[in-house]
């Protein structure tokens, strides 16, 4: 508990200081409206998993880190779905970058979608990808995690995610 304390105040500092667009949001706020369509033509809406621990990843198929990082996201998805835990992949991608993000994303277990095709979409667009958000199942931003501060992985997930998961899940 200790040391998922001590992450959550270290991404909590890094989130603060990272240099995303003005329009980001930050840890401790309420996690902004989105609300989009995914890939395989399910409505996506964050403030309707009120409840859920929900993780969204910006990512793109020309960045190398998201490119590295995408397995990390599938494998903790695998092992916690079942657990409570939803994760949207929420591309960046240009439309000429179109095939290449949706070639990357057959691969993944987890719901993806287009930025750009979102209704709503209250991330606004990172300076630096990618970026991922893990929003607790009160609606309230707890970890921001991006390439120049936290190597991502499954561990480090698990160390934010687990304490806000019910007791039985952990």
């Amino acid at each position: 508990m200790r040391a998922a304390k001590t992450v959550l105040k270290t991404l909590s500092l890094v989130g603060a200081l990272s240099g995303l667009a003005l329009a980001a949001p930050s840890v401790g706020e309420p996690a902004p409206r989105l609300v989009v369509e995914t890939l395989d033509g399910v409505h996506f809406d964050l403030s309707a998993l009120r409840g859920k621990v929900v993780l969204v990843n910006l990512w793109a198929s020309w960045c190398p880190p998201c490119r590295e990082e995408l397995p990390t996201l599938d494998e903790f998805y695998a092992r916690y779905h079942s657990e409570g835990v939803e994760l949207l992949g929420l591309s960046t991608d240009r439309k000429r970058d179109r095939k290449d993000a949706l070639s990357m994303a057959r691969g993944l277990h987890y719901p993806v979608a287009f930025a750009a095709e979102a209704e709503e979409n209250g991330f606004g667009t990172p300076s630096i990808l990618p970026v991922t958000y893990v929003i607790g199942p009160d609606g309230l931003l707890r970890a921001v995690f991006l390439p120049t501060t936290t190597k991502l992985s499954v561990g480090i997930l698990e160390a934010v995610v687990k304490p806000l998961l019910p007791r039985r899940a952990q």
